[in-house]
């Protein structure tokens, strides 16, 4: 006979649009004892599963992790996860574990909804995205630009202001995209 936590409605489903977004591998590092962590990881479809581990056995692997050049994304809420949040690339800790946890980590899930990771995410990538193109544009302008003021006697200086200025609206409102934003 076991117990058992019962997994959040939405978790397998969040999981899977973190493994669209282009997250390899999912990770379950745990204190439980290992057969609890297998069936919670089969019914997750993790990558991995290790239980039975101490706070420095986590930590332990998050640097291995790490040696072999991996980005590693660790979550948690508690005191006991808070090495592991100090150590990976980015530390999420949920808002409702503890305080030493929300201290060490890089970004914190106000409502505990982890639902909202893989929007942040998303998020994220579009915004990485919104600001290359961003940068495209601004480049792209002041490079015809100066054609033109080299190559031809098209620009002067009010013709130059002009499109400068409408690049510069281009690129905000390229960036007010992302204020709609949604997970598909």
């Amino acid at each position: 006979m076991g117990i058992r936590d019962q997994i959040r409605e939405g978790v397998k489903k969040d999981l899977q649009k973190l493994k669209s977004l282009g997250v390899k591998n999912l990770v379950m590092l745990s204190g439980d004892n290992q057969g609890t962590v297998d069936i919670v990881s089969r019914e997750l479809g993790l990558t991995e599963a290790h239980g039975n581990m101490l706070p420095e056995d986590k930590a332990e692997y998050i640097k291995k992790l790490k040696e072999e050049g991996q980005v590693v994304a660790f979550v948690g809420d508690g005191v006991n996860d808070s090495p592991s949040l100090a150590l990976a690339d980015i530390g999420i800790a949920m808002g409702s574990g503890t305080d030493v946890a929300i201290e060490t980590s890089d970004v914190v899930l106000m409502n505990s909804d982890f639902s909202r990771l893989p929007h942040a995410v998303g998020l994220t990538k579009s915004t990485a995205r919104n600001m290359l193109q961003n940068i495209i544009i601004a480049i792209g302008v002041v490079l015809v630009l100066l054609a033109g003021v080299f190559f031809s006697d098209w620009v002067n200086m009010s013709i130059g202001m002009l499109v400068h200025e409408a690049s510069i609206l281009a690129v905000i409102l390229n960036g007010m995209r992302l204020l709609g934003y949604s997970i598909r």
